[in-house]
């Protein structure tokens, strides 16, 4: 809190001002008294806003919508001037720091405030856009913590500002770069998931001291928030799980505020939000006010009448039609320069893959398991498969990652975590935890993510391992290198067309994935199909495919016949091979229909 200026107003309306609260990009903050003794936060805009022709039209709508916005934890629009010389907003003064003076001064906030200022948030944010309001503008320093909770402050300005231009004369950029969402930060329309992008953001920056796309210079910081990945790896797991989902780039796949308050559950009554350093600061700050309130009050004066602004703005219209070109010209020559800085650095930095991009099966095909999970997991390259890899945590944890398995429906449960914008799912029944997701093109088909042990949270280390390999599988670099000619990027369920199927089954059967490369078709009869890299198979009697030496083996139980065909496709020189197996499981003639299976797929596979 400091003395006024000199040249400050010593009453906006009926509002007597006693000192100066701090300042942002739209406007100085005042600390008044109002005629019935309430405190007031008056926010004046600053005066270049002033000059633009439909800022007091959008300032005055914005207003009266924020009027609407009554909430625990926002902080209520109380009085408005959009026809002052300079405008002004007045708000319930509550008193407590910043979000940002309080992680400056006293660092990160531990796990249990880190709850409590979520779920603030996720009811503020739900309470702004209940009244049709996006706050725009969400970042530390509009975040106030008080004694019992945060409050958010601001919103509505934002959107009277935004609309009229996105950069000042002098280049600088409307809003918080390192707290925008990417639809913010390029061309995208701005919705409410742009809120929760930011709660995001703030949530990261709250419980580690720095925001999760913080770079070196704004037009970095901007890059990092459209095209990279939110360094996440000081967040406490918990919270992690927390903001993953809502950093989602593409907001569709963002929770709402509902959402997030539904996974944060209740919080326990009575608590102390704030660590001591912080309610410290709350009480410094309320003998500060009583200090102000020592010094002589400035005297009350009845407020002016208002101005009739249609006729006072035409007579200087042309003068801000000038000032606003020129604004117009700085900002376009500004947007034009930091455009061509970020694609050059994309064409610099390939993009990471959009989530549904990395989890088609013809992706997870070409992915080795084994370089999914890095950090605190090792991988056992002893039992690698080429759909699965198992992993030695931290401690005594052993997780195993599973590429595109069917799901298996007993004792599915539903998880409250959101990864990447996917649902998780979760099997504890019979000991140990399967965490997994749906691939998005293929529902019946997962990854997934299983930890054996019983001890602690089972689930807990299994969401956590997958939240990693989600973020993992977005990289390019996890992809393995395969040979000319391999099996290994064929997708087993598109090798055979409908036509094809029928004509051998005798009947119209849909493809069902029983493992990334393992596929069937089921009807009276079974046909299945497996392309793998793996040892090949001696058994059998040997058999020729056309040119193609191969091996066919019988199975009976009493009952249909399963014959197995199986051939090396291309060899590799280290003992394993491409090799593709068709079984066909009939009562009738099963070994002829294989032969004629087999013969089928033969030229659907890449010349080895």
């Amino acid at each position: 809190m400091q003395p006024l200026r000199p040249d400050e107003p010593r009453q906006l309306g009926p509002y007597r001002l006693i000192a100066a609260l701090g300042e942002g990009g739209m406007g100085r903050v005042l600390l008044g008294i109002a005629p019935d003794g309430r405190f007031v936060a008056v926010k004046q805009v600053h005066a270049q806003f002033a000059h633009d022709p439909g800022f007091r039209e959008r300032f005055r709508r914005e207003v009266n919508t924020s009027r609407l916005v009554s909430g625990a934890y926002t902080a209520a629009v109380m009085d408005a001037d959009p026809e002052a010389e300079t405008p002004w907003l007045a708000s319930v003064f509550v008193t407590g720091p910043s979000l940002k003076e309080a992680v400056d001064a006293a660092g990160p906030l531990p796990v249990a405030a880190l709850r409590h200022l979520a779920t603030g948030l996720a009811a503020a944010l739900h309470d702004i856009h209940r009244a049709g309001l996006i706050h725009r503008d969400l970042k530390p320093s509009n975040v106030l913590l008080t004694e019992d909770g945060p409050r958010v402050i601001d919103f509505g300005i934002a959107r009277a500002v935004e609309d009229g231009q996105e950069l000042t004369g002098t280049g600088a950029i409307i809003g918080s770069p390192a707290f925008m969402s990417p639809e913010q930060a390029g061309t995208a329309p701005v919705t409410p998931a742009s809120d929760v992008f930011s709660f995001g953001a703030l949530m990261v920056m709250a419980a580690t001291g720095r925001g999760p796309f913080t770079g070196a210079t704004t037009a970095q910081t901007l890059y990092n928030v459209v095209h990279h990945q939110p360094d996440l790896s000081a967040v406490p797991p918990d919270i992690r799980r927390l903001v993953e989902p809502c950093l989602a780039k593409d907001p569709a796949y963002r929770p709402t505020p509902a959402q997030l308050l539904d996974f944060l559950g209740h919080l326990p009554p009575g608590a102390t939000p704030w660590p001591d350093a912080v309610h410290a600061r709350i009480r410094q700050q309320d003998a500060e006010v009583r200090a102000a309130l020592s010094l002589p009050l400035p005297a009350w004066q009845p407020p002016p009448p208002k101005p009739k602004p249609a006729k006072k703005r035409r007579r200087w219209v042309w003068a801000v039609g000038a000032a606003v070109l020129s604004v117009l010209l700085v900002a376009g020559t500004v947007t034009v320069y930091r455009l061509a800085q970020s694609a050059k650095a994309e064409r610099e930095t390939p993009p990471a893959l959009s989530i549904q991009d990395a989890l088609t099966p013809e992706r997870l095909l070409r992915v080795d398991p084994c370089r999914v999970l890095d950090g605190d997991y090792e991988p056992d390259d002893r039992a690698v498969r080429t759909y699965s890899c198992p992993y030695q945590g931290k401690g005594d944890v052993n997780v195993e990652l599973v590429l595109g398995n069917p799901l298996e429906t007993t004792g599915i449960r539903t998880s409250p975590t959101v990864i990447e914008g996917q649902g998780v799912l979760l099997n504890d029944i019979s000991g140990g935890c399967e965490a997994m997701v749906r691939l998005p093109s293929r529902p019946g088909s997962s990854v997934m993510v299983t930890n054996s042990s019983r001890d602690g949270d089972p689930c807990a280390v299994a969401e956590t391992a997958l939240t990693r390999a989600l973020h993992r599988l977005r990289d390019p670099a996890v992809d393995r290198q395969v040979p000319p000619g391999s099996v290994l990027p064929v997708d087993p369920c598109a090798v055979l067309d409908d036509a094809t199927t029928q004509r051998i089954l005798g009947a119209a059967v849909k493809p069902e994935s029983k493992a990334l490369r393992r596929c069937e078709w089921a009807g009276q009869d079974t046909l299945t199909l497996h392309l793998d890299v793996m040892y090949p198979d001696t058994e059998g009697v040997g058999i020729d495919l056309g040119g193609i030496p191969a091996r066919r083996t019988e199975a009976t139980g009493g009952g249909p016949v399963t014959c197995t065909i199986n051939w090396t496709h291309r060899g590799t020189g280290d003992g394993e091979t491409d090799q593709v197996r068709v079984s066909y499981t009939s009562s009738v003639n099963a070994c002829g229909k294989a032969e004629e299976a087999a013969k089928s797929v033969i030229p659907k596979l890449p010349k080895p």
